[in-house]
């Protein structure tokens, strides 16, 4: 069987580190070096020929961090890696998944050619904006779901009368999916724009009076969007409200608008790390996930026992 090496890049290097200690193996040696322009070279200063190599990378903004990705993903094979994995565990620019108006890239599609013509065998992920972003790769993608976090999670907290709640008309599968497992109900936040980019109102599907509501989404970026939704539930008499958000990109006035909120709680996973810590905001680490992901790969077992415990 190959020997197995695992790589972190500089964007989730402490993700990377639980992994590789969830796994009892150290992290691969390397080198991320700069020039005194910004360009970068990365050297492997340990063997990988005929090894499967795992490299960890969250391609998140600035896009320096998809180059250390395909940069390390060149050397290895290179190098006469046997195997190579992309563990991407928050898969930037998937936002962009279609072409909604004319002139426009499809952002999503073009990050997976970079990424296969770089080298990699697999890719894999978790929680990507949308599910259909795998068939933009030609080769193996491993979508991780963080309903397996997420779900031990709630069922260790005490919370009663609780429902679940879609920020948007697209996250509504998600908060299906959450209601089914704890056997309740779900609302929907639909929004309504008068311009372009500027959400002027939210409506709430369903009822909520009295309720526990918890938001789910797949991201929180401005926090504009999940914080106007809990505002107007609070208004339509629920008790209180809580996010879970798989992905905290926290851009822009996200903090702010989170401490002026009626969420009394985010939750999220550590795919990205926190630009800085509230008191509103619990993490809980994807790192076993990966670790247990990344282990079934190695040794060609099937990935869906993780989700079906």
């Amino acid at each position: 069987m190959k020997e197995i090496k695992i790589f972190s890049g500089t964007a989730t290097k402490n993700l990377a580190q639980k992994i590789a200690n969830d796994l009892k193996m150290p992290l691969g040696d390397l080198d991320i070096l700069k020039f005194s322009d910004g360009e970068m070279q990365v050297v492997l200063n340990e063997s990988v020929r005929g090894a499967h190599v795992f490299f960890i990378q969250s391609t998140f903004a600035p896009g320096d961090n998809i180059i250390e990705l395909l940069l390390m993903i060149d050397a290895a094979k290179r190098a006469s890696a046997g195997y190579i994995t992309a563990v991407i565990p928050y898969y930037g620019y998937a936002r962009q998944d279609r072409k909604d108006k004319p002139r426009v890239p499809i952002s999503a599609k073009l990050m997976a050619n970079i990424i296969q013509a770089a080298g990699v065998d697999r890719v894999m992920t978790m929680d990507l904006h949308a599910q259909q972003i795998q068939g933009f790769f030609d080769i193996p993608v491993d979508h991780l779901i963080a309903e397996a976090i997420f779900f031990p999670y709630l069922e260790s907290r005490d919370i009663d009368n609780f429902i679940f709640a879609s920020p948007d008309v697209g996250g509504v599968k998600r908060a299906r999916a959450y209601a089914r497992k704890f056997d309740t109900e779900y609302v929907i936040c639909d929004k309504e724009r008068k311009k372009a980019n500027e959400v002027s109102n939210i409506i709430v599907i369903g009822d909520v009076k009295g309720k526990d509501v918890i938001l789910i989404d797949d991201l929180v970026d401005t926090a504009g969007t999940m914080t106007m939704a809990a505002d107007k539930i609070i208004k339509e008499g629920a008790k209180s409200v809580r996010a879970i958000c798989t992905h905290p990109v926290l851009s822009g006035p996200a903090y702010e608008r989170l401490e002026k909120s009626q969420i009394t709680e985010l939750i999220v996973t550590d795919t990205i790390p926190l630009k800085k810590e509230s008191e509103k905001i619990k993490v809980i680490s994807c790192s076993n996930l990966f670790a247990e992901a990344i282990n079934y790969v190695y040794e060609f077992k099937s990935i869906q026992s993780l989700f079906n415990r």
